[in-house]
């Protein structure tokens, strides 16, 4: 549906876009995820073809950005970070003037206009001037007709950006109804948005690609670190402890508890006591069993706590560079 290879844009001496490669199948919701100034809006503006790339090739729903511009923005929704509206035109015929100017026929456009009022939830908004809507719903007459159209592809750029908590909520589940329909590139840089949305993270920084995260239900379940490979997390947990007591025994006490893979010794400890990481499977909890196992043995339970990897914290790790690279590293166990 979108390939981009090797994509750059120059702003005179300054290169926003430093060879940027990804693709995206028909039917994803993705995130383009990166911190302020990464390069995101630069590479929306792109692919929706409201500027040029400095070189590089970029294709959307079969067509070239740059030579196919016309046929791109027929196939492509783009709801950009400033919503384009006109303030003292009513919701419905702001949308009518907009599915005209997008070349929607005559025939359907009553249909494609109660689609798309209907989808964004505007049905009791759609005779009130849009100048006197709340920031909220300007967002959503901005998703209205980024899809009046029907296109293949729906670019959103920040559509959060500036809502109170109950206006990201309802943006959100507008966007994860739409990904069940269309194509959606949602580029922001707050995790929790992408997270809830979205099945995959690229992620971009300082220009080019650092990297990428796929989801399952929010949670991180593998990540693809460029040249350092791609690494799989597993479906466990991990609990670290420390135990005052004699440490084989210990080890071979919590191995042998319901639900526990396996139990070991980190390498760097930097306590007086004995250590263990105990490894069990994700939708199980152990706490309980672990610790009165331990304190029936008359051993002392000090610390306990989850060992767990953030979105958060592997965003930081893929934008964080080291030498001119992106570092990952993933624990085995290590929970998202």
């Amino acid at each position: 549906m979108i390939e981009v290879e090797n994509l750059t844009k120059n702003y005179g001496p300054f290169q926003a876009l430093k060879g940027i490669s990804f693709r995206i199948d028909k039917g994803e919701v993705i995130g383009f995820l990166g911190p302020n100034g990464a390069g995101k809006t630069t590479a929306m503006r792109i692919l929706t073809c409201f500027m040029p790339a400095s070189s590089g090739n970029a294709m959307v729903a079969g067509y070239d950005v740059f030579k196919e511009s016309l046929e791109v923005r027929k196939h492509i929704g783009y709801l950009p970070e400033s919503v384009p509206l006109y303030p003292e035109m009513t919701v419905t015929g702001y949308l009518e003037f907009v599915s005209k100017i997008k070349g929607v026929p005559r025939s359907k456009r009553a249909e494609r206009l109660e689609v798309a009022i209907e989808s964004c939830g505007l049905t009791e908004r759609r005779g009130q001037i849009v100048g006197q809507l709340s920031k909220g719903y300007r967002q959503r007459v901005g998703l209205a007709q980024a899809l009046i159209h029907d296109p293949d592809v729906i670019v959103l750029d920040e559509p959060t950006s500036g809502l109170d908590p109950r206006q990201i909520i309802e943006i959100r589940e507008l966007i994860k109804a739409l990904g069940k329909e269309h194509t959606i590139i949602l580029s922001t840089h707050i995790l929790p948005e992408a997270s809830m949305t979205c099945e995959r993270l690229i992620i971009i920084n300082d220009g080019k690609i650092a990297g990428g995260i796929r989801l399952s239900e929010g949670r991180a379940v593998s990540i693809n670190a460029g040249d350092h490979g791609q690494a799989e997390l597993e479906n466990t947990k991990t609990l670290d402890l420390e135990v005052s007591g004699p440490e084989t025994e210990i080890k071979t006490v919590l191995e042998n508890l319901p639900g526990v893979n396996r139990v070991e010794i980190p390498d760097l400890n930097d306590s007086v006591n004995p250590r263990f990481h105990i490894n069990y499977e994700l939708n199980t909890d152990i706490r309980a069993a672990v610790s009165s196992s331990i304190i029936q043995h008359g051993w002392n339970l000090l610390e306990m706590r989850s060992i767990e990897m953030t979105l958060e914290e592997l965003f930081l790790q893929l934008t964080t560079a080291v030498d001119g690279e992106a570092q990952i590293e993933v624990e085995a166990g290590s929970e998202m």
